[in-house]
């Protein structure tokens, strides 16, 4: 049976009232759409990079592509997934099937038992082999998912509310195998984008949770209030709010660096971080990406006077432009 807790404090009230606020604004900025979709795609990245993070996964947005197979292929699943809670034909119900999807998604190429709930009993153990966690018994994991998703359903709260306490329940029970924390950040996201709160895919919360991992970590301690683990979710949305809508706002002017697709302004920022980087290196760090397609973005960043040749044929390499 699910139990839990939760008490809509002073702070929580404060907070919800500053995120219709913020919602306001958020749909009253206007900037050029081309702006507005690599925001999207770079808050798409960090979600998935951060989401990473948290579970241990040592890269950054500097050097994913320098990160061995495993660390890579879990950002790319990730990548996959937010991209899957975003899209226009995703379920508009939250159901069992949809959150095992979202596991396959996220343990693709990693795990067999992507998409399936846990069989094996499971826990967290402290340095002295003391269990400090046990999660609910394997074969109680299909009836608690089931109560947790009719529960969250019939909830008639803010949708930041429902979408914080899944996640918090979320991770009591524990269905899967491995990928809980991971599956719980995405279908709370999912949660908030069904319910209007999606804020256009712009707002990667992730990123405060990676920065304040042991706060995330206390907040989900308790065995039954959700109430600290809804205020931390609160704040660290409206935090990751405040910031994007300050990066929004500087972007009203932009320059045209900012106007460029996403990946031609990586390759940029890569060649001012590398100067004199070959198209060989510059290949390894786009490695999913066809060559003769890299070979144009090259052409048109050479044309555009953004990025400089430097020698002929085979010994080719590229500067940022004057």
């Amino acid at each position: 049976m699910i139990k839990y807790k939760y008490i809509e404090t002073k702070e929580i009230r404060s907070l919800l009232i500053e995120i219709e606020a913020l919602k306001i604004v958020f749909d009253n900025q206007k900037i050029l759409p081309q702006v507005e979709e690599n925001f999207r795609r770079e808050s798409l990245l960090k979600s998935s990079l951060y989401s990473a993070r948290v579970e241990g996964n040592p890269a950054s947005l500097n050097n994913i592509d320098d990160q061995n197979k495993p660390h890579k292929l879990e950002i790319s699943n990730l990548i996959s997934a937010y991209k899957y809670i975003y899209s226009k034909n995703i379920p508009k119900n939250l159901g069992i099937n949809l959150i095992k999807n979202i596991h396959g998604l996220v343990m693709k190429n990693i795990s067999i038992e992507a998409g399936s709930f846990r069989v094996e009993p499971w826990a967290i153990f402290n340095q002295a082999g003391v269990a400090v966690f046990l999660a609910p018994a394997h074969f109680k994991v299909p009836s608690l998912m089931s109560e947790l998703v009719d529960e969250i359903k019939k909830m008639k709260s803010n949708p930041f509310i429902k979408s914080a306490i899944f996640q918090f329940l979320f991770e009591k029970v524990h269905p899967f195998p491995d990928g809980n924390g991971r599956v719980g950040r995405l279908v709370s996201s999912y949660l908030l984008n069904i319910n209007g709160y999606g804020f256009r895919g712009l707002i990667p919360i992730e990123e405060v949770i990676d920065n304040e991992r042991e706060s995330y970590y206390e907040a989900l301690e308790p065995d039954t209030n959700t109430t600290p683990f809804v205020e931390f979710f609160l704040g660290s949305f409206v935090k990751q709010a405040k910031k994007v809508l300050e990066a929004m706002s500087n972007a009203e002017n932009p320059t045209r660096l900012d106007l460029l697709p996403l990946r031609r302004k990586e390759i940029v920022r890569i060649i001012k971080e590398h100067p004199y980087a070959t198209f060989d290196f510059l290949s390894r760090r786009f490695s999913k990406i066809n060559p003769k397609t890299l070979h144009y973005d090259l052409k048109e960043l050479l044309n555009d006077k953004f990025i400089e040749k430097i020698g002929k044929t085979r010994g080719v390499s590229y500067l940022v432009g004057k």
